[in-house]
């Protein structure tokens, strides 16, 4: 099952710079949201907070609340947090181990004691690889494309059944054609996982997300169904950004 995000006043940063400003913002379970927003407006900051990884960061500071199905991520132990709030960052991360272990790496680490056959294919499938490395997956990652690489990447993170699913510019570093796949692989997400993507691909948020928010200097400047923000944004500063004339 989806689960939903909520966050509430959260102020963020890093020693004495502040990064986010008071932020309130309802992610809706089973949906895909996407952060767009011009550099440094805090929607990195505001993502890694949703499974504390900023605290891994010297000098980092949170405050306020970010609650998953009403609970306080920021009163749980992180490790069984990102057990339930996955991650997929920008440049491809597999470790240097066989398709299939890096599939199973959190399996292990956690020792569920599941079909391993049978989520490795099931997780490969939704990250939309499966038909490319079926007869591969004692090859080490490594071998693979970038684009490839990206959705071993997705799929290792599927396969520990995370509730929420988020994304730091997923496709960035990827050709046409291996962003195109990694969409798909989004897109098939929904309903199963809440997805929260950070993008600075207008069309791709436009093209992948149910729901959108504009950051701007460390604040939500309007959010909504990407189709009003997109067609009929409500703010000048939406229309002017989405619009191409800043940032």
């Amino acid at each position: 099952m989806s689960s939903s995000i909520a966050v509430e006043q959260l102020t963020a940063g890093y020693n004495n710079n502040q990064v986010l400003k008071g932020i309130d913002l309802e992610i809706q379970p089973g949906k895909v949201t996407a952060l767009i927003g011009p550099s440094g407006c805090g929607k990195t900051t505001l993502l890694r907070s949703m499974n504390r990884l900023n605290e891994m960061t010297k000098g980092a500071y949170v405050q306020g609340q970010i609650c998953l199905d009403g609970e306080n991520i920021l009163e749980l132990d992180p490790i069984l947090l990102r057990r339930k709030v996955g991650m997929v960052f920008q440049k491809p991360n597999p470790f240097p181990m066989s398709i299939r272990e890096n599939v199973l790496y959190g399996i292990k680490a956690a020792k569920l004691k599941i079909d391993q056959t049978e989520i490795v294919k099931d997780s490969l499938m939704r990250a939309a690889i499966w038909e490319e490395v079926k007869d591969r997956l004692n090859d080490n990652a490594f071998g693979l494309s970038v684009g490839q690489q990206q959705r071993v990447c997705i799929a290792r993170c599927l396969a520990i059944s995370p509730k929420i699913i988020l994304m730091d510019e997923p496709a960035a570093a990827l050709d046409p054609s291996s962003s195109a796949k990694v969409e798909a692989s989004i897109v098939a997400m929904k309903d199963q996982y809440t997805v929260v993507i950070v993008t600075h691909n207008m069309q791709q948020a436009n093209r992948i997300s149910d729901y959108t928010a504009f950051m701007y200097l460390g604040e939500i400047v309007e959010y909504g169904e990407t189709e009003q923000i997109f067609n009929e944004p409500k703010r000048t500063e939406t229309k002017e950004y989405i619009a191409g004339r800043f940032g």
